[in-house]
């Protein structure tokens, strides 16, 4: 139970809960709660492959900067172990979205999605560009709940989507700016700073609210 426990962790559960549970309720509008399931079982699936990306990219940083909240810096897995599940979930991953529900066009939008996820672990969140993956991503979540059912998502929801997914990214460096900054992790956030990242953060939660609310 401890390596489940350390692979749960080592995904950034909350979020990928978090997300997870947005896909669930979404699919359930779209299709109804049985295929609901399924959907929001594959999109967890490539949640995982994000989240431990991002811990086995990070493991060196994570150590210098002793983050024993990390799983691998704990020690409660192995970076060994981590990678074999990665090798495993990325295939598995492709199948479960691709041959489920959401069908060709549908599973190959979240998968896009998940790619810039792992872009942004691997090269994105060192450059300005560092919010354009996140922008990608989570305007892909919905779209690819919508065009499984053969519609065209509508601007609000990919745009909204858009714009929150940005505010996200600015939000969830915010804890960690120091010490990204020591480590050479040149983000958008981390080049204007926590005052700044703030204000962004709040102006695009505002336009997302208003791409939803007005746009619909």
């Amino acid at each position: 139970m401890g390596k489940v426990r350390g692979l749960l962790k080592a995904s950034h559960f909350g979020p990928t809960l978090l997300v997870t549970t947005i896909s669930w309720f979404l699919a359930a509008y779209y299709w109804w709660e049985g295929p609901a399931y399924v959907i929001a079982f594959g999109v967890f699936t490539g949640q995982l492959i994000v989240g431990w990306s991002n811990d086995l990219y990070d493991y060196e940083d994570d150590l210098k900067h002793s983050r024993q909240n990390k799983p691998l810096v704990a020690g409660s897995i192995s970076r060994g172990y981590l990678i074999n599940w990665l090798r495993f979930m990325v295939p598995f991953s492709f199948a479960a979205n691709l041959l489920g529900p959401l069908g060709f066009k549908g599973g190959l939008v979240y998968m896009f999605g998940i790619s810039m996820g792992v872009a942004y672990n691997f090269y994105f969140k060192f450059n300005v560009f560092s919010w354009l993956p996140y922008a990608l991503a989570f305007a892909a979540l919905p779209s690819c709940v919508v065009i499984s059912k053969g519609l065209n998502p509508p601007v609000w929801m990919w745009l909204g989507g858009a714009l929150l997914g940005s505010a996200a990214h600015f939000i969830n460096v915010i804890k960690d700016m120091d010490q990204d900054r020591l480590s050479g992790i040149g983000g958008l956030p981390q080049r204007i700073g926590k005052r700044n990242s703030i204000v962004a953060a709040a102006v695009l939660i505002a336009l997302g609210a208003t791409a939803v609310f007005f746009l619909k």
